[in-house]
């Protein structure tokens, strides 16, 4: 069977991609706090961001395909568990994607001259792919959340201000742990959605770890973190009260956590907090940009 345009954009999970577009806004907007904004750095910064994720979202659709995780999974089509697509078919698509964002992120460095990110690209790369795949797959051992908050914190947003200034800055890094936490946040609640079937699977995520009631605690952390940054921070930059906005998106996703709703329920709580997640980073990379 040959999966349809719209089967491969289900598969790519774009309701995911705020987690990577939410970083590069934030970072551009540091950029722009300090006079350094540059367009196509920051445009390329955002190609090499998108493409790892479809990427990352395409390597896990193979390699928990193949190994039967997603066989009783509630959520979004999975191509390959499914069987719409081939699981060739599926790491081909994964493998375009992480060469799509090679060669617009070797462009980039050699662009600005910055040749020293090639290795956090390929240290990326690497930890797109082995999430879930590989011999022993770090997503299947509780790290999940970890590398999330790091490659869409601080790897994505001072990444995408260190290509256009040159220099790290505090609220660049303030902005990458509020990203980094509520990323994490987006894995937290999808894990605890999975949770029955990863753990009959043997995917020992750190929902599975945690047990229910810490996991939706460890959600309500994470997701919080973003406003109080914005809180803290606007004691120097007023403006950056802007962000506190996006509360009004996640609030109806915190009480579906708080109480106790599980599987079907939880989908719209991945939803509303991507969609929080880009609110704070478009209304805090304006603030940047004014303040």
């Amino acid at each position: 069977m040959v999966a349809t345009a719209g089967q491969w954009v289900a598969g790519a999970r774009v309701r995911t991609l705020p987690n990577s577009v939410a970083p590069v806004i934030v970072g551009a907007g540091a950029a722009g706090a300090i006079g350094e904004f540059t367009w196509w750095a920051a445009l390329l910064a955002l190609v090499v961001s998108l493409a790892l994720q479809v990427g990352v979202n395409y390597a896990n659709d193979y390699s928990d395909g193949v190994r039967g995780t997603d066989d009783t999974r509630v959520g979004p089509l999975r191509l390959v568990a499914s069987g719409v697509a081939s699981a060739s078919a599926v790491k081909l698509a994964a493998f375009g994607c992480f060469g799509v964002a090679g060669a617009a992120g070797l462009l980039l460095v050699a662009l600005t001259g910055h040749w020293w990110l090639l290795s956090i690209g390929v240290v990326s790369v690497a930890a797109a792919w082995f999430y879930t795949g590989g011999p022993k797959p770090y997503g299947y051992a509780g790290w999940g959340e970890v590398a999330v908050f790091a490659f869409f914190g601080p790897v994505a947003v001072l990444g995408t201000l260190y290509v256009q200034s040159g220099e790290v800055t505090w609220p660049g890094v303030a902005g990458a742990v509020a990203l980094g936490s509520i990323s994490a946040g987006v894995l937290v609640a999808n894990n605890l959605r999975d949770l029955p079937t990863d753990r009959t699977a043997g995917k020992i995520t750190m929902a599975v770890r945690l047990g229910d009631r810490r996991t939706r605690i460890l959600y309500v952390v994470l997701v919080a973190v973003p406003f109080v940054v914005s809180a803290l921070t606007a004691i120097a930059h007023p403006w950056l009260l802007l962000g506190l906005l996006a509360v009004a998106l996640v609030a109806p996703a915190v009480r579906t956590v708080t109480r106790g709703g599980d599987g079907l329920a939880l989908i719209p709580v991945l939803r509303d907090t991507s969609l929080a997640m880009l609110a704070w980073a478009v209304l805090t990379g304006l603030a940047l940009a004014l303040s």
